[in-house]
């Protein structure tokens, strides 16, 4: 068992040490740079009082409503993950699931707040429907995604974080360890970058 774990563990760190960053012209970044980018753009968000919104399905529903606590408390902005059940369902029901983010924010999103979407595979149509509301809107968006390094999401963002692995599991861990260094460098916990 501790040698599946091992390798396991070993698998994610040559994941996560090779992440991909791009901007929303296909331009390489640096991490250090996308966190100082990123950090930016916090700054601002906080300073015009605006709001962060996150999305994501299945287990990266979880992991942005988990974010939307660490942005809360850590680093003081506002930050809602579009996670209720009753307004997802209203949504889902009324336009159809590809919309159950793209409706809301329609009304919700503004140019000076920010959007992080997470989809495993870049591709969920729900997702990118929600980015294209936020690109309307010229609305600063980070994306997570993983899979294919063409996949649709990682063409949308401001800031587009890729992970080269088809696991699920690896994937998520990863956006989530991801986001928590996202609020943590702005929260102080660990460097500014």
């Amino acid at each position: 068992m501790k040698f599946m774990l091992k390798n396991y563990l070993d698998q994610f760190n040559l994941i996560i040490e090779n992440v991909i960053v791009t901007t929303d012209k296909s331009e390489s970044l640096s991490f250090d740079t996308a966190i100082s980018l990123i950090n930016k753009q916090l700054d601002a968000v906080k300073t015009q009082e605006k709001t962060i919104y996150l999305i994501g399905n299945g287990g990266s529903s979880g992991i942005v409503s988990h974010a939307s606590v660490d942005l809360l408390n850590t680093c003081k902005l506002k930050a809602v993950a579009l996670t209720d059940n009753s307004q997802l369902t209203c949504f889902a029901n009324d336009y159809g699931y590809e919309n159950v983010y793209a409706k809301p924010l329609e009304t919700l999103l503004s140019t000076e707040d920010m959007l992080i979407a997470l989809s495993s595979s870049g591709n969920s149509r729900n997702i990118l429907n929600a980015c294209r509301i936020a690109e309307k809107k010229e609305t600063f968006t980070i994306t997570l995604s993983g899979f294919s390094e063409n996949n649709l999401l990682r063409q949308i963002g401001n800031i587009n974080f890729w992970l080269k692995s088809g696991s699920y599991g690896m994937v998520e861990i990863g956006h989530a360890l991801l986001l928590h260094v996202i609020s943590d460098a702005y929260g102080g916990l660990i460097n500014k970058i």
